[in-house]
């Protein structure tokens, strides 16, 4: 039999069959009710198994409401029971997981019945996020949580687990700390991990056979099994992921998640698709799956159960997991609209939650650009950010094109691009945003939703695409650009993002798109990290400047305006500002950050005499280094420098050596 319905888009279908109570198997000691979303279907089976891979099975009818849920209970304690849905529709019988599902067994191939109060650690209840003040204050790291204790020099004996994030005090090569303690070490307020649900394309069973990054979701709700010690029993990665983020928020760090609701990893026969066919995915007018994510769909979030459930799993995420922001793969793909409601249902849990993305999309999406959350409508999605691609592009050179400069290594026109990153791309009056690579004007309302960054997992590591460009430059010259980009980062306006070991030069070998290749490439080397100990704490001391110097963390655009003004210079290739008059309630009363990525020392004229470098090339961090007794500076060849006016030192801060003029 074949029932017609309204267009699955149009509103009438909305109206008659949106569904707004619970959904998933809902659990309790004395019975667990199934609710499934399929208002398409002519019939819906309950399956339940013994365990999450073979095991006997046994099929219950459900029973359907108005709304198109179908549901069913179960009486008794199900903890632990694994569970599929049959669907009967278009005329086809069809096996799926519960899109709701919060635990399921290996590979995630059946959905679980859980408790959540019997995965959480002890003491969880009374976690507590580490303090941040305001998103400004963030300082952003990109973790992948295998990558971080998968190298055979890490010290950590779960490698590549999640547990292996909660061992304390590891280290490996010379000494160096590495793990958890090399994040707490560094100082960074906010790990940002890599897509930690279930992902399709690494076999639980054989982790080791297979690597990727983890933008191929397939159940939402349900931690990745590959990270756990045992994927087989679905209460394990939650009590696993659940220590895991424990440790980082024990060790002073708060948490975001990288979600990935833009696409599936199966289209036609994903979970979603076979429960109501056509429903969640956009498709063109001859009924073709649209591709914006590039990777064969995209979920339509302009349809009110694709926005539902995406809502829901943010939520459920920030409450039952504890996280602590969010970071949209692809946001560009979601409607103005949705990301705004997640943005105040996230205020309602906490609103120190952090949420950023993408502001771009990876193709073609029929979706109108006047509601995407691309980053030029980001001033219509306040709290939300998006990250920062001038600055990327105009510090180094195009991501694609592995030989293009950028500022830092010898391309003339890039210093707008760059002061956009350094006004945290708000409208400021000295920035030619007519020169800006990308965006021609100013595109946020406030500087927080500027996410800067110079390397990311995608394309080349920063050490390497200065390789690519510059090829046969002297390690040391390769250096000082490279440390040039993380001065200027971390000195910039709006939140600053680090690629987990850019902070010791990390390399993938020049593999510029390495989501599934081996962890010899992907796995952070901490060789790396004894060979060049000098760059590590120097981006350490960045860190330790930043935090404890408000002026580099300013919220609004009047601030910014009046506080930063950049002074002019006597080349190009070279940028300079001034933070005055106590930025933000700064300590320090005048701050002068001055870039110079020429091959040869320049000149700059200061508005003032006497002044004390806290930032040079080689040391970073808020002890002086040196003094700057007249008006002018000499900047060396790729070089930053961080100068503060004597008055705002202590006396014992003060000391006469001089800088060379």
């Amino acid at each position: 039999m074949v029932v017609k319905y309204p267009s699955m888009a149009s509103h009438d279908f909305e109206k008659r069959y949106h569904e707004s109570g619970p959904l998933g198997a809902v659990y309790s000691q004395q019975e667990t009710t199934f609710r499934v979303w399929a208002p398409t279907a002519i019939q819906v089976w309950l399956m339940t198994y013994v365990d999450g891979d073979d095991g006997q099975k046994s099929e219950y009818a459900m029973e359907r409401s108005d709304r198109g849920t179908w549901s069913r209970t179960l009486s008794g304690d199900q903890h632990g029971l694994y569970y599929t849905y049959r669907v009967l529709v278009n005329g086809m019988i069809h096996e799926a997981v519960d899109p709701y599902a919060r635990a399921a067994g290996i590979n995630g191939r059946r959905g679980m019945v859980v408790d959540l109060a019997r995965t959480n650690p002890e003491g969880w209840s009374d976690l507590r996020r580490p303090p941040l003040a305001q998103a400004a204050d963030a300082i952003v790291y990109e973790v992948h949580v295998r990558d971080m204790t998968r190298h055979s020099q890490s010290g950590v004996r779960h490698k590549g687990r999640y547990l292996g994030l909660t061992e304390r005090g590891t280290t490996g090569p010379d000494g160096v700390s590495t793990g958890l303690s090399h994040l707490q070490e560094l100082g960074i307020t906010h790990v940002q991990l890599m897509p930690v649900f279930d992902f399709a394309t690494v076999d639980e069973r054989h982790p080791e056979a297979a690597y990727n990054w983890g933008y191929d979701p397939l159940n939402y709700n349900v931690p990745e099994g590959s990270y756990a010690t045992d994927p087989y029993h679905g209460e394990v990665r939650i009590a696993e992921l659940k220590q895991m983020i424990k440790a980082l928020k024990h060790a002073g760090m708060r948490v975001i998640m990288d979600v990935v609701y833009n696409h599936t990893y199966f289209t036609q026969t994903s979970h979603l698709n076979m429960l109501v066919p056509g429903y969640y995915y956009r498709q063109d007018r001859f009924g073709h799956f649209t591709d914006g994510s590039g990777t064969g769909n995209e979920l339509a979030s302009e349809r009110s159960m694709v926005r539902r459930l995406i809502l829901d799993s943010v939520v459920y995420w920030a409450s039952e997991y504890q996280m602590d922001g969010f970071r949209f793969d692809l946001m560009g793909l979601h409607d103005i609209f949705l990301m705004n409601e997640i943005r105040s249902t996230l205020n309602a849990v906490d609103p120190s939650i952090i949420m950023y993305g993408e502001g771009w999309a990876g193709g073609h999406s029929p979706l109108p650009g006047h509601q995407r959350a691309l980053k030029g409508n980001v001033r219509q999605l306040p709290g939300t950010g998006a990250f920062n691609d001038d600055m990327r592009d105009g510090l180094k050179g195009h991501v694609f094109f592995a030989e293009q400069p950028g500022f830092v290594n010898g391309a003339v026109g890039m210093e707008a691009s760059v002061q956009c990153g350094l006004v945290g791309a708000v409208d400021h009056d000295q920035v030619d945003y007519d020169q800006v690579i990308y965006t021609h004007g100013p595109w946020t309302g406030e500087a927080a939703q500027s996410i800067n960054y110079a390397e990311a997992h995608d394309n080349l590591t920063l050490w390497d695409k200065l390789t690519k460009v510059s090829p046969n430059a002297d390690e040391d010259v390769l250096v000082a650009m490279h440390k040039l980009c993380g001065a200027l980062v971390l000195t910039a306006q709006g939140i600053p993002l680090l690629h987990a070991g850019q902070d010791f030069l990390r390399t993938k070998y020049g593999d510029r798109n390495s989501y599934r290749s081996s962890d010899h490439i992907n796995a952070l080397d901490w060789n790396r990290k004894a060979k060049y100990q000098g760059v590590s704490a120097y981006y350490r001391g960045l860190i330790a400047l930043r935090k404890a110097h408000p002026a580099f963390r300013m919220t609004n655009v009047e601030q910014i305006r009046h506080h930063l003004r950049f002074l002019p210079v006597t080349d190009s290739e070279m940028v300079a500002f001034f933070l005055r008059d106590h930025a933000n309630g700064d300590p320090w009363r005048r701050i002068i950050v001055a870039a110079n990525a020429n091959a040869q020392p320049k000149p700059l004229d200061l508005p003032h005499r006497r002044w004390t470098m806290v930032v040079n090339g080689s040391r970073a961090g808020i002890e002086p280094l040196g003094s700057v007794p007249s008006s002018r500076v000499i900047i060396p060849a790729r070089t930053c420098l961080v100068l503060v006016d004597n008055e705002s030192l202590s006396a014992s801060q003060c000391f006469s050596s001089e800088v060379n003029q």
